[in-house]
Formats: structure tokens, sequence, C-alpha cells
């Protein structure tokens, strides 16, 4: 068993590096399709970021949020990354991984996954299909994964300006979407139930991009707009709307979805106040919306 777990790190870790030479922003998994590494915090604080705490709970001690700036592993898809040397750190600091996860919503692909689940007895693949005739789009030929239950992960592509949440669900029963902050199991990797691998004909593709009125339907609507800083133009204040716009439980996804675009093309220093306004108007704490802007400094290569 263990000579077949090390084989089964060796060939995630390859087909994870394969990954990042395409672009995809990869971690580590476990078997159970979790992260591999657990957070470094865990002994001393619960990381309660985001999890929609009732505003009427007692109020208790701050409590620092890090998505990595300790410089140490451990954050989960804050941890994601193309460079060769930090993934082989990675693999090497969980050498119980047997599978990658591949970030989603990063630059280049802004990828998009429609997860088809099996469960339950839903036709996830048939919904998708009515969903298609009803709303006039098509899936385009894309990368398409298999996974050990029969379900498939379709991978699309995103415009850079869009945002896409995490949903279980919403879309249709058994469909669920990864889109900014969330991840897929990677081709290749080895979890309890089997292995993910690519569909026939499928693998030297891009993420093709996402349909316009699936598009539509991915995104929540926008809530009320308010005014940002003229220096920014109007891409920043689309990326400070898309913040604003954030429900409960997506707060720090979208905002480091946002801060990330802004510091990739060059505005972030420029667009941060307003961004940690937008943050702290849909009820961040001025301490996480600043960490959260240094993770996106931080994996965009920018200094905060």
């Amino acid at each position: 068993m263990a000579t077949t777990d090390r084989q089964a790190t060796t060939l995630a870790l390859a087909h994870a590096l394969s990954a990042a030479e395409r672009g995809l922003a990869v971690i580590p998994l476990s078997r159970t399709k979790l992260p591999a590494l657990r957070s470094p915090h865990r002994d001393t604080h619960r990381d309660t970021s985001d999890r929609g705490t009732s505003h009427h709970a007692a109020p208790g001690p701050t409590i620092p949020v890090c998505h990595g700036e300790c410089g140490r592993f451990g954050h989960g898809v804050y941890d994601a990354s193309t460079d060769p040397r930090r993934i082989r750190r990675l693999f090497a600091a969980a050498p119980w991984a047997t599978g990658y996860g591949i970030a989603c919503g990063l630059h280049p692909h802004f990828l998009i996954g429609i997860d088809l689940d099996t469960k339950s007895g839903t036709d996830s693949s048939a919904a998708l299909r009515e969903l298609a005739l009803r709303h006039l789009f098509t899936i385009p030929d894309t990368v398409v994964v298999l996974t050990p239950s029969g379900g498939r992960h379709v991978w699309l592509s995103g415009p850079p300006d869009v945002v896409v949440p995490n949903s279980a669900g919403r879309l249709a029963p058994g469909i669920d979407i990864r889109g900014a902050g969330g991840y897929l199991v990677g081709p290749g990797s080895r979890t309890r139930h089997g292995v993910y691998s690519t569909a026939p004909g499928t693998a030297r593709l891009a993420p093709a991009p996402c349909p316009t009125a699936l598009l539509r339907l991915l995104t929540p609507p926008p809530r009320t707009h308010h005014p940002t800083p003229p220096a920014t133009g109007e891409h920043g204040q689309g990326l400070v709307q898309f913040v604003l716009a954030a429900h409960e439980g997506q707060r720090n996804t979208r905002l480091f979805w946002a801060a990330c675009r802004a510091y990739e093309n060059g505005i972030g220093p420029d667009l941060s106040p307003a961004l940690i306004d937008a943050a702290v108007h849909t009820g961040l704490s001025e301490r996480e919306a600043r960490s959260t802007l240094a993770s996106a400094a931080r994996m965009t290569g920018r200094r905060p």
C-alpha cells in the first residue's frame, strides 16, 4: 500500500506540473478530494472568515485572517500556483497527496467548472441540455473530466471582468458550479473512489469560452450602484460593483477575485481603498478585507 501511495503521489505531481504548464494553478489533494495540507493556524484559532456568523452573536476577540501571508502552506486554494518549484514544495510537504486541485477563476483561463453529478439519481446531463434548449445556448467542444462516480466536469473559460461564484444545485438539481475561490479535481488524481480521467478527445483542448447565455445564469444580478473614484476607470468601477454585489458567503471570494483582476491590470494600488470600502459595506471587517487584498497581491506577484 505504501508503494502504491508513493506512486500515486508521484503521478499526481507529474499531472499537476503538466497542468501548471498550461497556466492552471494547482494544489495537492488527499484521497478525500480535500486540500492535503491542513491550516497552520488550526491550533491557535478557528477560521471564521466569512462563515456567515450571526450579527447577534456575542462579541469575541478579533481573529486574524490569513490567506498565506504567514508564508506557510495550508491555506487551501490560496496556496495554488503555476510555479513548478512552489508546486514541488507543496507536494513535498504533503507526501500523502494522491491528487491535485485546479483553482478556478484565475488568470489566464478564468476557469469555470460545471460539475454534473450523478448522486440521488438525478440526470444532471439532461438538466443541462434542458437549460441549453430553454436559454438558447450550446456547450462548445472543451475539456471534459470523467469522475469515478460517473459524473463529468465540463471546463469553460470565463471573461476576465466577470466573477462566477460557487454554487450547489442552484442552476439545476445535480449541477454544481466551481468558480472564483473554488477548485476542480484534476485529471489523473486518485481518490478513495477511483481515478479522475480526461474524456477521450478532450485532453488537448483548451477550456472553451462560456456561452453568454449560460454566463448570465451563473452570475447573480448586480445590486445597488455605488460610485467609485474616476481614476480607476470603468474597469475599476466594475470590479467594485462585483464586490458590492456579494451576498453572505461570497464576500471574501468576490473581493479576492476583484483584487486579483485589479493587480493584474495595474490598478491594484489605486483601487484598493474603494475595494476595501466595498467589502466593509458588505459586512467584512477592514482587517479581513486588507488581508484578502494582500493575498491577491501575493498571488499575482504584485506588492500590496
